[in-house]
């Protein structure tokens, strides 16, 4: 369990601690995806722009008055086949990436939200009541999960 959970003593419930302690981890989850999915896109579009260059300059260029030569030197040489493979499998790295972003952030706003709409039922006495935006404030601050409103 994060430090600033176990700090919060008396302000919350060992429940509510790990509901909190779960949307934190929930983000890291979705955060960790995201870079991923970043990485994945950058390093698509790099291989796709470089796989063009290289057609250009060994293929089109060289024997663009013939459509019939172009095809042929391409079928010709097998760099271009495994090439090809490289990028479509990154380009399908991507999709799977966005996928798993997709779903790691509708996880981590469901229990975000759930937080926010359960927070009257977590922090049940008057005095965690009043005390609740200090939790908030920490997990704004430290975490950056808005527990204040449900809207992204």
């Amino acid at each position: 369990m994060e430090q600033e959970i176990e700090n919060l003593d008396d302000r919350t419930d060992p429940a509510t601690k790990r509901m909190l302690q779960n949307v934190i981890d929930r983000k890291k989850k979705f955060d960790r995806y995201k870079s991923r999915h970043l990485l994945s896109v950058w390093v698509t579009i790099g291989l796709i722009s470089l796989y063009f260059y290289y057609l250009y300059i060994t293929v089109l260029k060289p024997y663009s008055y013939s459509f019939a030569e172009i095809f042929s030197v391409y079928v010709q040489n097998s760099a271009n086949l495994y090439f090809l493979i490289l990028t479509v499998g990154t380009y399908g790295l991507m999709i799977l990436f966005k996928e798993k972003r997709e779903k790691a952030e509708k996880e981590y706003q469901a229990l975000r939200c759930e937080i926010v709409d359960r927070s009257k039922d977590l922090w049940k006495k008057e005095e965690e009541w009043k005390n609740r935006h200090i939790v908030f404030d920490m997990m704004k601050k430290k975490f950056d999960i808005n527990l204040f409103h449900e809207n992204k």
